[in-house]
């Protein structure tokens, strides 16, 4: 199960049913659990655990430390959940003091060519980036949300649960849950009713979303104004709810 020309550290503690192939190195503290698949040529690097049944594709990064001026070689981490994909050339980087010290890639996550994940990020479950999409340090990216190719997130964004990003965008601001965005400094082009229906989101969910989004983007109300009208105009229901907490709680302003 592992080539003869890996190289791998004896602290390394690797599943008896990993697959390693030819010329991949596997550097100190690295935990690869069952099932999990590493191509040639791929490189994980200190504190990175990979859990089971993960797909990692030749040329893969994993681990290295962060591309930030203010990293002084602290203890940091990487964890990528279970059942991932990580195709060719992806490079994923630790975390770093000013963050919490973790970059974490969730459950079933499918990172296509050139993915970049840089320190801190935190992605949910089942989300998907497209070839060359790039993340900059401390973004959060919530359950299945999908990342276009060669989409440039800003550091600390945060993108919302089901939301698309088509392709090369770049993202200033925060992206709420549910919608589609696109563009050079991105824009709001109504709800992911697609995404949403092939999720198993039930027409009245969808309804409902539909409604909140026109109240928040397209009547001309402050925020405030809105969050207001949508809690006495629309059933609070757990979208609703997910969607206007998403914007109550953002920093970085939200994409209109």
């Amino acid at each position: 199960m592992i080539h003869p020309t890996a190289i791998i550290d004896s602290t390394a503690e690797i599943d008896s049913d990993v697959t390693i192939g030819p010329y991949a190195v596997i550097a100190p503290d690295v935990c690869v659990e069952a099932g999990t698949t590493i191509g040639s040529h791929a490189t994980i690097e200190s504190y990175t655990t990979i859990g089971a049944n993960c797909q990692i594709f030749p040329h893969a990064a994993i681990g290295a430390i962060p591309q930030d001026l203010k990293f002084k070689g602290e203890k940091s981490f990487v964890t990528i959940g279970k059942g991932s994909i990580i195709r060719e050339f992806v490079t994923i980087h630790r975390g770093t003091d000013e963050g919490d010290g973790l970059t974490e890639i969730g459950e079933k996550n499918f990172l296509m060519a050139y993915t970049h994940i840089a320190h801190d990020c935190k992605t949910g479950r089942g989300v998907i980036f497209a070839n060359a999409a790039t993340l900059a340090g401390h973004i959060t990216i919530g359950n299945f949300a999908t990342i276009g190719g060669l989409v440039a997130i800003h550091q600390f964004v945060r993108i919302g649960d089901y939301a698309f990003i088509g392709g090369k965008s770049a993202i200033p601001k925060d992206i709420p849950p549910y919608v589609i965005a696109s563009g050079d400094r991105a824009k709001l082009f109504g709800l992911n009713s697609v995404g949403l229906q092939r999720h198993n989101f039930s027409s009245d969910t969808i309804d409902l979303l539909k409604k909140t989004y026109r109240i928040l983007f397209r009547l001309g109300l402050t925020m405030n104004e809105a969050i207001e009208r949508i809690k006495a105009e629309v059933e609070q229901i757990p979208e609703v709810v997910n969607f206007i907490d998403f914007i109550k709680s953002s920093e970085r302003g939200i994409t209109r």
